[in-house]
């Protein structure tokens, strides 16, 4: 009998290239060894085939990084991942006897552990009633409330010495033919591996392993019990039930010594049904440029500021929805076992609870006077009388500042009385970032959050680069080979996303190189890990916001026309100051080719425009007052004349008609434009890569300094 593809072909399958997934082989790494010193070949893993070309895919378990290649070594009779161990000899956590005879059963068996039965809650009123403190597991109670675990006895495969090369044949063998039984992780790593107490836990199991992360979880739950955040009801029936898990960090210090262990009960919001268990999603969180803002105002004006943070924010917040959750893991009440959990407030995990947060927050802060910024909704202003407060929200971070020390004072004993709180005092770490004060001004660094980045991408020791980007290489989509994971490119890229808050000097890098994640090749990389090298030079490096009685609103304008070479887009760049401090900048790419510089300049200065503009509206409400009409330097004189008279029409007649909004805000006073000398255009930093010289003079000017400066007393 035919298969349809000897049928339609007339020929018979070829399938000598089917291999044996999971067995020995040894793929030849000329594309990926740095010189022929280095071994042409290592022990790997046979994983799959590649999807854009004719090859295989190889992981090397020892590194955890996949070879591409199309000349491998197969042994298909060898399966190194049967028997619990690497290809190369290493360190193990646990001893492992190996026979050396060719053919080897090892067994492993788990001893037999019984739990301390929870403490008994007392008979509860009604159907309702919950612990009023948290029945917490014994070191050896399982997750789903078990008292006895099972002792699996763990097999390893048949080991043979066999070179599958001398077989003539495909001859694939199965884990279930060979009888092997694939080990249990969860019990068998919590067992066997105690868990280091500098490390976060991945299951309740191996919390329970030490003290303070079972202090932790009881602190979490009973936070629960106090807060009334649900009931225990009998489970509705055709109604859906929403899962629930625990979650471990470790807070830390801005230095990385640990602050505190912190568990937190969290639902499992993809179980939840939409239309039914959740309706609307948003919750506004404050916008970084807002933040900049409210710090320059302050330090110009020499107020106080208080940072405050909410202890369990989401859960102070009410659901309108009706959600049933099952109860936690590890702390089932005994006496109802088979009952649900009935939200009544907010929890971690949920999709509306930090929709439910902010409303039950905004509504508190809104009946004590303040109203809501229009042009932040996270922003609350207070204005009454000679008092006037700004109160900034990300979520369960608060920032307080005001000219009325006493109502700031009244007001913070006012929330910490409807919601649970820390006063911090005088912000020092904020959102990840260090605030550091001097006499002068304050400086913002993330070299905790870098440090961190270093470390997590194996660039702690690299050799510190003196620019993010080379200005010898232009980056185009298709150099050279196609990267062995794109998936840690693009893991890196968006973990320096989050740098854009305190280092300008990063943006333009980190635009260009986000432009590949969907296909990242290893120049690429090679490129992205300069940028790592340059953050290993410049770790403590920060913004630093001097303190000013100028509250003057300017704005630098660049664009590189025609800069990407895949599809001659330009690069819009701006650079906007107020009090003399950086706090809005901006790199990006163009979405229409520009037909001249010209062009490419006045969408830039129309993008800037729209911001300046936000910024004016933003400022109107803080009750700021400017006495002078926004000024925006460009260093293209078309872009100029543009801006205020109707000229070079044959140049502009296509450009759409919303980008001509620059004129009447020139027209109307509102606005200023112009020319400043390429020598002092400081937005030319965010759109090309720059010589050192010329990197090095803009980056001070953007006011992106050295933070041991700071301490040596250099400023401020």
């Amino acid at each position: 009998m035919q298969s349809p593809y000897q049928t339609l072909h007339h020929q018979t399958h070829n399938i000598h290239h089917l291999h044996s997934f999971g067995c020995l082989c040894f793929p030849w790494l000329k594309p990926y060894t740095n010189n022929k010193l280095q071994p042409k070949s290592i022990p790997c893993v046979f994983v799959g085939y590649s999807p854009s070309q004719y090859a295989y895919r190889c992981l090397d378990p020892t590194t955890n990084k996949i070879y591409t290649s199309r000349h491998v070594v197969f042994h298909d009779n060898h399966f190194p991942y049967i028997s619990l161990t690497k290809l190369k000899p290493h360190t193990s956590p646990y001893s492992q006897p190996i026979s050396s005879s060719p053919h080897t059963i090892i067994p492993i068996n788990l001893p037999h552990t019984n739990a301390t039965p929870p403490h008994e809650p007392p008979s509860p009123s009604t159907s309702n009633a919950i612990p009023q403190e948290a029945p917490l597991l014994s070191d050896s109670t399982s997750g789903n409330g078990s008292t006895t675990i099972p002792s699996p006895s763990i097999t390893s495969v048949v080991r043979t010495n066999q070179d599958a090369g001398n077989d003539d044949h495909y001859h694939v063998v199965t884990r279930s033919k060979n009888n092997i039984v694939k080990p249990n992780k969860k019990y068998f790593q919590a067992s066997l591996h105690p868990l280091p107490e500098n490390l976060e836990p991945s299951n309740i199991r191996q919390a329970m392993q030490h003290t303070h992360w079972r202090q932790a979880i009881s602190e979490e739950f009973n936070a629960l019990i106090r807060n009334g955040t649900w009931s225990l009801v009998p489970q509705p029936p055709n109604l859906n039930i929403v899962d629930c898990k625990w979650l471990f960090r470790i807070k830390r210090n801005p230095d990385g010594t640990i602050a505190r262990y912190k568990a937190r009960l969290v639902a499992k919001g993809f179980t939840q049904s939409p239309g039914v268990d959740f309706k609307e999603t948003f919750a506004p969180v404050v916008r970084p440029q807002t933040i900049k803002l409210i710090l320059t105002i302050a330090l110009g004006k020499g107020w106080l500021m208080h940072q405050l943070d909410v202890n369990n924010a989401f859960l102070q917040g009410s659901l309108k929805e009706d959600v049933y959750m099952a109860q936690p893991p590890g702390l089932k009440d005994k006496q109802y076992p088979n009952h649900v959990c009935k939200l009544h407030k907010a929890i971690y995990g949920l999709r509306q609870a930090p929709r439910a947060w902010h409303d039950s927050l905004k509504a508190f802060i809104t009946s004590h006077g303040f109203t809501t910024s229009k042009s932040d909704p996270s922003l609350f202003i207070y204005n009454s009388g000679s008092t006037l407060a700004y109160f900034l929200v990300y979520v369960d971070d608060l920032l307080l500042t005001g000219n009325n020390a006493q109502f700031l004072q009244d007001f913070i004993q006012s929330i910490s009385n409807r919601f649970s709180l820390k006063n911090m005092g005088t912000p020092h770490y904020f959102l990840g970032i260090e605030l550091i004060p001097t006499n002068k001004g304050l400086f913002l660094s993330q070299h905790k959050f870098i440090r961190d980045i270093l470390e997590r991408f194996d660039m702690a020791g690299a050799k510190p680069a003196p620019t993010p980007l080379s200005t010898t290489a232009t980056l185009t989509l298709n150099d050279g080979t196609p990267a062995t994971d794109s998936t840690h490119y693009r893991k890196i890229i968006g973990a320096l996303q989050y740098l854009n808050l305190t280092r300008p000097d990063l943006s333009f890098a980190i635009n260009k190189l986000s432009q590949f994640m969907h296909k990242p090749t290893s120049l690429h990389l090679q490129h992205l890990k300069r940028l790592l090298r340059y953050l290993k030079g410049t770790i403590n490096f920060g913004i630093f916001l001097r303190q000013s009685s100028s509250l003057q609103l300017y704005a630098f304008t660049d664009a590189d026309w025609g800069g990407n070479v895949d599809d001659r887009t330009s690069t819009s760049a701006y650079l906007i100051f107020f009090g003399g401090n950086p706090i809005s900048w901006l790199s990006r790419k163009q979405r229409t080719v520009a037909r001249s510089s010209t062009e490419a300049e006045y969408r830039v200065v129309a993008t800037t425009t729209a911001e300046i503009m936000w910024l004016t509206n933003l400022l109107h409400e803080l009750h700021i007052l400017v006495s002078k009409p926004p000024l925006l330097l460009c260093d293209n004189v078309g872009a100029t004349y543009l801006c205020s008279n109707p000229v070079l029409h044959s140049k502009m007649k296509h450009i759409s008609m919303d980008y001509h909004f620059v004129r009447e805000q020139v027209r109307d006073g509102k606005l200023q434009v112009s020319h400043v000398s390429t020598k002092d255009q400081l937005a030319d930093l965010l759109t090309k890569p720059l010589a050192h010289t010329r990197f090095i003079d803009l980056r001070s000017k953007m006011q992106v300094t050295d933070g041991n400066y700071i301490l040596r007393g250099r400023i401020g």
